[in-house]
């Protein structure tokens, strides 16, 4: 070791954040590639669609590579690009609000869990009613009540999401109340609060970020799955799932039809897996 090293020795490198760390992965870089093309295609959807998504032409079913329709047209002689675009743009407003709000009313209940034993009880016996009803049913009751739209579809996938994120943070605050620091915590006088607020929550929020890529990813289907049953979204606003409900009675006469909807979902699904799984990898490292 030379006198300048041993006067000047090196500076420890700083670890990288978990979230950063894991988004400079292979998985987590095409993860969120994926996911940042079809967010893009779906919030310049009005530059990008040279059509409205209902404008009517009197082409129908025509192939790909149309003069003005790169994608075709649908049965109704709607431009195939401008619904997929416009699609894209109402899937995402739906699931961007749609999660957060479960995963905040399940943070809530969880901590109303973790506030008494009999507030447990009635927040663990919600969470079951709640999971005793398949998803169908349940957007099938929704409907029924609302009527199709996109606040059903909304509120579906909150009611969903609510027991997913509520028990994975009771969990976890269980798990972190255990732990030797909270323990020296409360024999050091630190208030309750005070213990939830700066050592156990931000220890138990890891898998919540996690589970949010995932929920994402059920959210997408959820969606599709009432639009294709025809209690989504109001026709003849376009989603990924009404789209492809549409194209069911011409996959043999026209494929391309079910073609966009189909790659932009495995896309999309595909991203929020490979971030999920990126995320999940570097925060149990």
């Amino acid at each position: 070791m030379t006198a300048q090293t041993a006067a000047h020795p090196p500076l420890a490198r700083k670890p990288r954040h978990p979230y950063r760390a894991a988004l400079a992965t292979v998985r987590g870089r095409t993860g969120l590639t994926l996911v940042g093309l079809v967010v893009l295609a779906g919030l310049l959807a009005p530059l990008l669609a040279g059509h409205g998504p209902t404008d009517q032409s009197g082409l129908a079913l025509a192939p790909p590579g149309t003069p003005g329709h790169p994608l075709g047209t649908d049965d109704l002689g709607r431009d195939l690009l401008a619904r997929l675009l416009h699609g894209i743009r109402a899937d995402l407003g739906i699931i961007a609000v749609a999660v957060p709000l479960g995963a905040v009313l399940g943070c809530l209940f969880a901590l109303a869990a973790a506030a008494h034993p009999i507030a447990d009880t009635v927040v663990q016996r919600t969470f079951d009613l709640i999971l005793a009803f398949p998803g169908l049913i349940l957007a099938l009751a929704v409907t029924a009540v609302l009527g199709p739209g996109r606040l059903p579809v909304i509120l579906v996938i909150a009611l969903a999401e609510i027991p997913v994120f509520g028990r994975l943070l009771r969990t976890g605050i269980l798990v972190q109340s255990g732990r030797e620091y909270v323990t020296a915590a409360r024999v050091g006088g630190t208030s309750g609060g005070r213990i939830l607020t700066r050592h156990i929550l931000p220890n138990a929020a890891d898998p919540l970020v996690v589970q949010i890529a995932v929920s994402l990813t059920v959210a997408v289907f959820i969606e599709g799955a009432m639009s294709f049953l025809g209690v989504g979204v109001r026709p003849p606003e376009p989603t990924l799932g009404a789209v492809l409900s549409q194209s069911m009675p011409y996959l043999a006469q026209a494929p391309h039809f079910a073609a966009g909807p189909l790659v932009t979902v495995t896309a999309l699904v595909l991203g929020l897996s490979l971030t999920a799984e990126a995320l999940n990898r570097e925060i149990r490292r």
